[in-house]
This record gives C-alpha cells, sequence and structure tokens, in this order.
C-alpha cells in the first residue's frame, strides 16, 4: 500500500515535468501525454519487455496510464505555477526515483532472477522514462550528465536487497530504502554530486 501511494505520487511528478519538456517543444496534447506518460511510466514497460514481465504494468492497471494522461492535460494549464514549485518537484522526482528503484527490484526478485538482474531492473525503471523523455524532445538525457542518478537507483536497489538478506522485513526495509536513497539523491543534487566525466578533444584541439 506505501509503494503504491507513492508510485501514484511519482508517476504523477513525473508525468508533469515531462509535460513541461513537450511544452518547451511547443508540442500538442497528444505530444503532452504521450511524452508525460513516457516520463512516468516508460522505465516499468521497458523493465518489463526485457524481463518478459507480462501484462505490462499499465496494461494490467489502465488507471496508471490515465492519472499520467490527465497530469500531462493538467500541467499545460497551471504550468507556470508548477514552474514556481520547481523545488518540491525535485523533492518529489528523488521520491519517485527510489519508489521506482524498489518496485523494479521486487519485480526482477519476484520472478526469480539473480541479483545482479535486480539491480539492473531497479536502474531500468529509475532511469529510462527520464531517458525516453529526452530522447522524444530531442535533447541530451539529463540522467547520462546531471548529478548522480543512476548512481542512486543502483545503491537504493542493493542497500533493499541487501536488507532482505539480512532478514530485515519487508516494510522496515523499504522505508529505510526510501529515506536512504531519498537523501543520497537531494545530497547528490545539493552538492552537486557527479561521477567522473569522460571528455575526449577532438582532432582540430589535438593538432
Amino acid at each position: 500500500m506505501l509503494l503504491t501511494t507513492l508510485y501514484i505520487v511519482g508517476i504523477t511528478a513525473e508525468a508533469m515535468t515531462g509535460a513541461l519538456s513537450a511544452g518547451k517543444r511547443n508540442m500538442d496534447w497528444f505530444g503532452v501525454m504521450l511524452v508525460a506518460s513516457a516520463t512516468a511510466i516508460g522505465g516499468g514497460t521497458v523493465r518489463d519487455i526485457l524481463l518478459g514481465h507480462y501484462p505490462i504494468g499499465w496494461v494490467k492497471k489502465p488507471e496508471f496510464l490515465v492519472i499520467t494522461c490527465i497530469a500531462g492535460v493538467i500541467t499545460t494549464v497551471i504550468a507556470r505555477w508548477i514552474i514556481k514549485l520547481k523545488g518540491v518537484f525535485i523533492r518529489l522526482d528523488a521520491l519517485g526515483l527510489i519508489v521506482f528503484s524498489i518496485i523494479g527490484t521486487k519485480v526482477a526478485l519476484s520472478m526469480g532472477h539473480h541479483v545482479i538482474i535486480c539491480v539492473v531492473a531497479a536502474i531500468v525503471t529509475g532511469v529510462f522514462g527520464g531517458l525516453l523523455r529526452d530522447l522524444i524532445c530531442r535533447q541530451t538525457p539529463l540522467v547520462l550528465h546531471q548529478e548522480l542518478y543512476a548512481s542512486v537507483a543502483l545503491t537504493a536497489s542493493t542497500l533493499y536487497l541487501t536488507l532482505l538478506w539480512l532478514n530485515i522485513p519487508e516494510l522496515p526495509a523499504t522505508i529505510s530504502t526510501l529515506i536512504t536513497g531519498y537523501l543520497l539523491r537531494m545530497a547528490a543534487v545539493r552538492f552537486n554530486w557527479r561521477l567522473p566525466r569522460f571528455q575526449l578533444e577532438s582532432e582540430s584541439s589535438v593538432h
């Protein structure tokens, strides 16, 4: 119940951020709903396809797709207000990332996959929605060059799996992972923590 509630909050917030990206590209309402849905539930969709986990989440529960589409359309009306609440959405995005990561881990775990696959499933669930959003909107994927993001999903999944391995009950393990992952993501935003970058100089600059 806790994860389901937080998941709905997460996909709503992600859908709104996706809609804002669509608005910057002057898309029509269909484009807005497409980008909003891809951002919010795209990660879970890619995960389910890769793992062969059917029916896909939003096919099993179409209300999730409806929520993302409605959130996208509402964003077109209250966009200016949403932009002013940027800090709130950063926090909701951080929370959503951890929720998606835990859910991705649980899905792979329930299918009997190796822990490495469980961690990969967490990263895909948490990150691929943003990747799809940026690819559709023709911009460099933010998760690949901004503050720690995919690494936070990896850490959250690893922590969750470790707590379960230590026989910690699922609810305390979930809450502990939510708090730790959220604080890590917000610290990364606050202190601009990033992974080392690879920058290849062009031939013209070398010669």
